[in-house]
């Protein structure tokens, strides 16, 4: 890139006529009738329709005394977008602008160019899209980066994604060769290269927790368990023991029934700033163990390196339009011949069914699978007063899957 910034700079230094040349076929073909847009909403977040109540032993009493109610109800903050991007997007005849400015909403400003194999104009189309979004207090970012050029034989495409309130979140080039067959059908095949971050199947925690270790005599000898005749085996990592990992403790507690006078004991656990989280074991298993699993977990998923497949892609789409009448329908298939060039296979989407208790099953066989992505949208004025509407769209990549539509009726009275 430092080199081909270098040449062209050297280039338009000492030919003026071919620097103005270079960016004038830069504007007409990347900026002319595109958009640069910055924009955002704000909305009232989620409210809960009753009030929730806990209630918690007091500081200086015991578990009979009269005990704090507290209010439990999740509060959310106002959810917002901000966002920003420029874009160059045809439209189908049968799509009309949202509103009078781009605002970046995807919800809104859904556009088929986005999905379907080709495009309402040959050339190039491109999309860039930032934002960061809060939704019930928690933040995402979100971003679409999409380039295409679509020519009578060609389809060329790389796109990145990330919805980050549904966890999607992938990159991907493809190219194909196009068969226009007559004015109204084309299909496609070429080649698609995608990413993933995702480990599918794998779930750290559990492996963790299910490692055993074989309990052993003063002379090292295993100890043989005489119902079974096998070795006594025992956890080697009780589940109390990732709280130490992270910093929380546990400390033997007496408790007395003032009526009986009773003793029970248990744990209390705190955190590392000393305050109590739990009473019990039970308590921090049911309340803080949880969070801490999660934990663990990201942790050691984020330990991977990306993964990147290669697969083959065929597609189809049909496109008929009349001011009464049109339907648009597209379709993509990836068949299961997937091939990982980047990321340790053993933690890829092909092994997503052959994770135990144990780990990655000796035995295990890769399996393949199957992705498509398919659209529609049909409109039909069946007279000058009445009309109906179908439009849809459903994505299926690795388990991951994405869709939208909406449907009705329209009646206009005169």
């Amino acid at each position: 890139m430092k080199r081909l910034l270098i040449l062209v700079i050297t280039l338009a230094s000492i030919n003026p006529t071919y620097s103005q040349n270079i960016f004038k076929d830069f504007y007409n073909d990347f900026l002319k009738y595109g958009t640069f847009y910055a924009a955002g909403d704000i909305s009232n977040a989620y409210e809960n329709q009753r009030t929730d109540y806990f209630v918690e032993r007091p500081d200086d009493g015991d578990l009979y005394d009269i005990p704090r109610v507290i209010d439990v109800t999740e509060y959310y903050p106002y959810d917002y977008r901000l966002g920003f991007g420029i874009r160059k997007l045809a439209r189908f005849d049968y799509e009309v602008k949202p509103g009078n400015f781009w605002t970046g909403n995807n919800q809104i400003e859904k556009q088929t160019a986005l999905s379907a194999p080709t495009s309402a104009v040959k050339g190039f189309e491109y999309l860039i899209h930032w934002e960061k979004q809060r939704l019930r207090g928690e933040l995402f970012t979100n971003h679409r980066y999409f380039l295409r050029h679509t020519g009578k034989y060609h389809i060329a495409k790389i796109e990145s994604r990330e919805n980050g309130n549904v966890g999607f979140k992938y990159s991907s080039a493809e190219l194909r060769a196009r068969l226009p067959i007559g004015k109204k059908f084309s299909i496609s095949a070429g080649v698609m290269a995608r990413t993933h971050e995702k480990a599918y199947g794998y779930n750290p925690i559990e492996i963790w927790l299910n490692e055993t270790e074989i309990a052993m005599d003063d002379n090292n000898n295993p100890i043989i368990d005489p119902e079974t005749g096998q070795p006594y085996e025992y956890p080697a990592n009780p589940w109390y023991s990732l709280g130490y990992d992270y910093g929380y403790s546990d400390h033997l507690t007496t408790y007395t029934d003032v009526e009986t006078g009773e003793e029970t004991q248990d744990w209390i656990w705190k955190d590392e700033a000393g305050n109590i989280v739990a009473y019990s074991d039970l308590d921090f298993r049911n309340g803080v163990f949880g969070d801490l699993m999660n934990r663990y977990n990201n942790e050691i998923w984020d330990e991977l390196d990306p993964f990147m497949t290669i697969s083959p892609i065929v597609g189809a789409d049909f496109y008929h339009y009349k001011n009464n009448f049109w339907l648009h329908a597209h379709a993509s298939y990836l068949p299961g011949y997937h091939r990982y060039i980047k990321g340790d296979v053993d933690f890829s989407y092909l092994n997503r069914d052959n994770w135990g208790k144990g780990g990655l099953r000796q035995d295990a066989e890769p399996n393949q699978w199957e992705d498509f992505q398919l659209g529609m949208n049909m409109g039909w004025k069946i007279s000058k007063n009445f009309g109906v509407f179908v439009d849809g769209e459903y994505t299926k990549f690795w388990d991951t899957r994405i869709f939208n539509t909406s449907f009705g009726i329209n009646y206009t009275f005169k």
